[in-house]
């Protein structure tokens, strides 16, 4: 098995994600989070809410509501311009984004030091490739007989109201517009002054024509967004960019993503969004390639100016339209490759080193045998004392052996096993699931010992 077939098999058996709807034969690009996936998505959430929102003095957040009125996506551009090429296959008719069918044919040549230019093997040392042709190949029949290339918009319509005809509306397709809509609101409630932010996670929907990759391209997803405002200024707008980029490298690092997976790639001109003057995608590489993890843009006045928003300076008198700078990341995409990064196998063990701010349970208590009901019984008292501070799992399935490889597997980095010792001196062993190395710590001493390891 591969890489991505064992994280999907580990997902869909540990209940990190299962397929939505799965007893009806599952629904395209749709997803359900388990018991283990919607705490690693809370503990994702989090620390990105504590490091945007808690840890400054310069960012508020908001909760938008999921559909808006229609206006919103006619004024911000998505109804026109939010679009994908679709091309149709004329063998068995299933549709597809022309850009995931792209297959480029090259010619291998070399120029010899005559200047001659010739084809040559592919054991040749100096190779360069001419392009002869770009192609299509249908993933479903192979055939490469397709339809002209249609624009197809990616917002999800819904229909709101009780009698017929129904308003049309959409499920919002980002939710960066509900920022944009309340702006003057956060404005005059708060009195914050640019630069700031506006932070929010919430739901977002598009009507992908290939999701796939697991839950990397989904037709229901989750985004943890900023809208960064400031004057509009050249200077201004660049150092803000440049810190933003910095700062969301920096966040994925400190919990665990390996530098050398990660890069910043900036957008070609033919590929930005309708909205951005600059955008640079943080991205990770997958076992399908690298891929966008989450998005830097600078989107200038576009969204305020076409929602015809200003600020006004009260201490200056200076009115003007803001420019924004974004940040915009995805809860599945960083889940699924916090999960790729951290899933391990050493001999027997597989390993999800996950860092211990996102593992779904921190601790893992074990009574060291469960047919001794002292041990059974004092493990559960330790169990609830800490469940109320910390997530934590209670365990007394099989042998010990076996729960620690249980607990391994999704994440748990800590396991605390009462034994015979723990009735006599009230101390129990603690393992450590990256090093699998133990020590000894009384019951009282618990808990402040983990909260300081989850500082």
């Amino acid at each position: 098995m591969d890489l991505m077939e064992k994280i999907v098999s580990l997902c869909k058996r540990r209940g990190f994600v299962y397929p939505g709807s799965e007893i009806y034969g599952g629904f395209g690009g749709f997803w359900d989070y388990g018991p283990l996936g919607v705490e690693l998505k809370n503990n994702l959430k989090h620390e990105w809410w504590k490091t945007i929102v808690f840890l400054r003095e310069d960012v508020v957040g908001i909760d938008a509501a999921i559909i808006m009125n229609p206006e919103v996506w006619e004024a911000s551009g998505h109804t026109g311009a939010f679009t994908d090429p679709l091309v149709e296959c004329r063998e068995c008719h299933q549709r597809f984004r022309e850009d995931t069918l792209r297959e480029v044919k090259k010619k291998i040549i070399q120029k010899s030091s005559s200047g001659r230019v010739g084809a040559i093997s592919l054991s040749g040392k100096e190779k360069k490739y001419a392009i002869l042709s770009v192609t299509h190949k249908c993933p479903n029949c192979g055939s490469e007989d397709f339809t002209e290339p249609k624009r197809f918009n990616l917002l999800t319509e819904v229909y709101i109201g009780v009698t017929e005809p129904k308003e049309r509306a959409y499920l919002r397709g980002e939710i960066t517009q509900g920022v944009f809509v309340n702006f003057r609101n956060v404005v005059d409630s708060t009195r914050i002054k640019i630069p700031f932010g506006i932070a929010q996670v919430g739901k977002a929907f598009r009507n992908e024509i290939t999701p796939g990759n697991f839950t990397f391209r989904s037709r229901e997803f989750e985004q943890m967004e900023l809208e960064y405002f400031i004057k509009p200024d050249e200077k201004e707008g660049e150092k803000t960019f440049e810190y933003w980029k910095s700062q969301r490298m920096e966040w994925y690092v400190s919990l665990g993503i390996k530098e050398e997976k990660l890069r910043l790639r900036p957008h070609k001109d033919d590929e930005r969004a309708h909205y951005a003057r600059k955008a640079e995608d943080i991205e990770y590489e997958a076992p399908f390639g690298w891929n966008e993890l989450e998005g830097i843009h600078h989107r200038g006045d576009y969204d305020l100016r076409n929602h015809k928003i200003t600020y006004k300076d009260e201490e200056t008198g200076e009115e003007y339209t803001p420019w924004v700078i974004e940040t915009s990341g995805g809860v599945d995409r960083a889940a699924l490759f916090f999960l790729v990064d951290a899933y391990s196998q050493q001999s027997e063990r597989t390993i999800l080193k996950l860092n211990p701010k996102l593992a779904p349970y921190k601790v893992a208590v074990f009574p060291l045998v469960s047919n001794k009901e002292e041990l059974v019984s004092k493990a559960r008292e330790i169990f609830l004392s800490l469940k109320g501070e910390l997530s934590v799992t209670f365990d007394d399935r099989g042998n010990i052996g076996k729960r620690y490889y249980s607990q391994d597997e999704i994440g748990t980095p800590w396991c605390v096993t009462v034994d015979y010792q723990t009735l006599k001196d009230n101390t129990m062993t603690v393992r450590d699931r990256d090093t699998t190395k133990q020590e000894r710590l009384p019951v009282d001493k618990l808990l402040a010992y983990f909260q300081n390891l989850l500082k």
